[in-house]
């Protein structure tokens, strides 16, 4: 069976997001400018606010769910 490629906007933002969620620096970025790197930022500051807000865990990975399905 064959497995549909995530989108690559999606899966930046997420990998941000658990940069942030997890108190990493906006340096672990793998990219260093274009769409796919603001995308990476974008969800590494949300995932950053979240750490700050107590997002953490389990409830870590609903708020992503939430934020990916209406971003």
């Amino acid at each position: 069976m064959r497995r549909q490629k995530r989108d690559k906007m999606e899966r930046a933002f997420q990998k941000g997001y658990y940069a942030g969620i997890e108190g990493k620096s906006k340096d672990h970025c793998p990219k260093d400018d274009g769409p796919i790197h603001q995308q990476w930022v974008n969800g590494w500051r949300e995932g950053r606010s979240d750490h700050w807000d107590g997002y953490t865990g389990v409830s870590g990975v609903h708020r992503l769910n939430e934020l990916v399905i209406h971003h």
